[in-house]
């Protein structure tokens, strides 16, 4: 189905849908409050079986909306590829409706999309943080969130009482960027898994 034909379908129960710039596949823009009707259209009517990917888009902090959500599906029988956004209306406390009840592979996407960007997933059954610590008080991929992370200090205060030192940011360049397993280093800011070059040296061949 080609990608007007597909719209004008979604259209019947959403007249709001709109098109999306998009270099590759189709994409649309749903009002949020008819994303989860939407997307099981696409589920149940038109083959879209899948969903590959659940992100979000930081647009910037003095834009309006902010954030808009992002959702890709996937046909297993045309082998095509739909991309659907919605914006969220509150920029300071985004929100946005699970998937979950539609996709079991929304629960992990989710949970990275509400720790990294900070997007409220409604009725998610398990909106837990998925790669930063419980209590971190950042969303490392909003655009005000400096690139080499936040100085801060040192987990434990007897080492900190005694060196008089705080937690150096991981460097710009030099990544992986990567945090700690062990309990004592547990809510370090993530670091640089190669330190052999930074901005100041450049990187070896």
């Amino acid at each position: 189905m080609i990608a007007q034909d597909l719209k004008s379908a979604l259209q019947e129960s959403c007249p709001d849908l709109e098109d999306r710039t998009s270099l590759d596949w189709p994409a649309f823009n749903c009002p949020m409050d008819r994303l989860v009707g939407v997307v099981q259209a696409l589920r149940d009517n038109h083959g879209f079986d899948a969903l590959m990917d659940a992100t979000a888009i930081d647009n910037g902090v003095d834009a309006s909306p902010r954030f808009t959500v992002v959702y890709h599906l996937f046909s297993l029988q045309s082998h095509s590829y739909i991309r659907i956004a919605a914006d969220c209306s509150d920029d300071e406390s985004p929100v946005a409706p699970t998937l979950t009840g539609l996709f079991k592979s929304a629960n992990w996407m989710e949970r990275e999309t509400f720790d990294l960007f900070g997007i409220h997933y409604e009725g998610h059954p398990d909106l837990r943080r998925i790669l930063m610590w419980d209590d971190y008080p950042h969303h490392p991929l909003r655009k005000d969130f400096p690139l080499a992370g936040f100085e801060n200090e040192l987990s434990d205060p007897e080492i900190a009482a005694n060196t008089g030192v705080k937690v150096i940011p991981a460097p710009m360049a030099g990544g992986p960027f990567v945090a700690q397993h062990s309990d004592f280093e547990s809510k370090r800011e993530p670091v640089a898994k190669d330190e052999s070059w930074n901005e100041q040296n450049e990187k070896p061949d």
